[in-house]
Formats: structure tokens, sequence, C-alpha cells
């Protein structure tokens, strides 16, 4: 190494990642990096491993070999709830919001100030709360409908609204699976709206089965396929005409 070089910091480092169930690897030798303001997409077919690589970053899946570094603190040895505090958010496949709450009222409790026991016993709606929930609807296309309950939002609505549950409460990292899925064409088009102006605070990782390359949604983009075709596995720059380019780093080396 040179003298003073130092190894380049990514906000998510992911190495040599293994998981097995039964002898059977849902995950192999997965490498790959993450910078700071990056939105990444993952896509492949169903059975390639995508959703379980969230599932080891998060902590719902634990690994049986490798690294998952967040800023330089290895995930592999945290809980679900301490990588959550650590700055990762994610957001699953299937919408999860209180149809019964407003969106004013959805976004509210997951406020960070009133998810702990004590926090939540003496937690106000004062006007910090106020202006951060109204400041986040108006991010997600909902401030509108802050009155509105959520069993009455559109499907797609629904994924804005759950994701603006995790932004109120600032991750670093947001990862999304499949957030674009039964959504219409424009609703399409303004989450890719919404993914690029999240981005300025935050880096955001996305699952998605198929990739629309006339969405600018992505830096890169990690192919990956089910065995038995790996190693055949590609990362991907998408250049600033939405032109795909072979990239030096590769998911599966």
């Amino acid at each position: 190494m040179l003298i003073g070089h130092q190894p380049k910091e990514f906000l998510l480092a992911v190495e040599a990642l293994t998981v097995s169930f039964d002898g059977f690897k849902a995950v192999n030798d997965l490498s790959f990096y993450v910078e700071e303001n990056e939105i990444r997409v993952i896509i492949g077919p169903n059975g390639a491993g995508k959703t379980t690589v969230l599932d080891l970053i998060c902590g719902k899946t634990k690994a049986t070999s490798g690294s998952i570094q967040f800023r330089g603190k290895e995930l592999t040895r945290l809980k679900e709830n301490e990588i959550v505090q650590a700055g990762v958010g994610r957001k699953f496949q299937t919408p999860s919001v209180f149809e019964d709450l407003t969106v004013f009222e959805n976004l509210e409790i997951s406020y960070p100030r009133g998810r702990t026991v004590f926090g939540s016993l003496a937690f106000q709606r004062d006007a910090a709360v106020k202006e951060r929930v109204e400041e986040v609807a108006e991010m997600i296309f909902l401030k509108d409908r802050l009155d509105t309950y959520a069993d009455q939002l559109s499907h797609g609505q629904k994924q804005w609204l759950e994701i603006g549950m995790l932004l109120i409460q600032d991750p670093d990292l947001l990862m999304l699976d499949e957030p674009v899925a039964g959504m219409s064409v424009s609703e399409r088009a303004k989450t890719a709206e919404l993914l690029n102006r999240i981005i300025r605070d935050r880096s955001v990782l996305v699952i998605e089965p198929l990739f629309d390359g006339r969405m600018p949604i992505s830096d890169f983009i990690s192919v990956v396929l089910p065995m038995p075709l790996r190693p055949m596995i590609a990362t991907i720059s998408l250049g600033a005409t939405d032109t795909l380019r072979p990239c030096s780093t590769s998911l599966w080396p």
C-alpha cells in the first residue's frame, strides 16, 4: 500500500456473503459496495436471492459466512433493532401501513421521538412533529391527503406512505423491495422522482425483478441470476443518457 494512501470508505460494504439453507446456497460469495448518496438497483428473476440479500443486511436472516459493514459496523453481529438504530431502514414488498389511521397519524407514529416506551408516554404533537410530518408528506406527494385514512389511498399512494414512514426516521440507507410493483405508469414516474430526490441525504438500495431503462432511478444496477447460472453476474453503470455499459465492479467477481 502506498504511504499515506487511505482505502475508500463505503456506506455499505458487503463482502464474500453466503447464506445456506440445508445445503442450498441462496446467496453465494456475494460482494458489492454502496457509496454515500447512491441509488443501487439489484435486479434479477424470481429465486435469484434478491430479497434474501435485504434479509441479510437488515438482520432478518443470519449469514452463514461473510461480512456486511455499514459505516464500519459489522451488521452480522447486530440484532434487527440495533441495525435499525444504526441507520438502516427497510421497506418490504407489501405495503405495511395502518389503514385505520390517517396519513398524518401514520407518519406521526413513525416519528423517532415516540418509538421508545418512555418516548411514547411523553410524546406530544408539537410544532417540530407537525413540521416534519408535513415536510415528509410533501416529499411523498401526500401533503393534500394528510387527513385521508390510509385505506382510502391507492396502492401506489400506500407505497409512498410506507416510504414516508421510513423517511421520517431519517435513515442513512433506505432499502426498498419492489417499490413500484402494481403501480400505474404515472405512479412509477413519480416514484422515480421521489427516489432521485431522497438520495440528496441518504443512499437507496432497490430490489426489482426487471429494470425499465427509461426510468432514471439508478447510478448502478447489479444483475443477479439464479443457480446454476452464477457466477454470470454483472454490475452495470447507468450513464447520463441512460445507456447501460459494463462496470469494473461485479456482484459475483
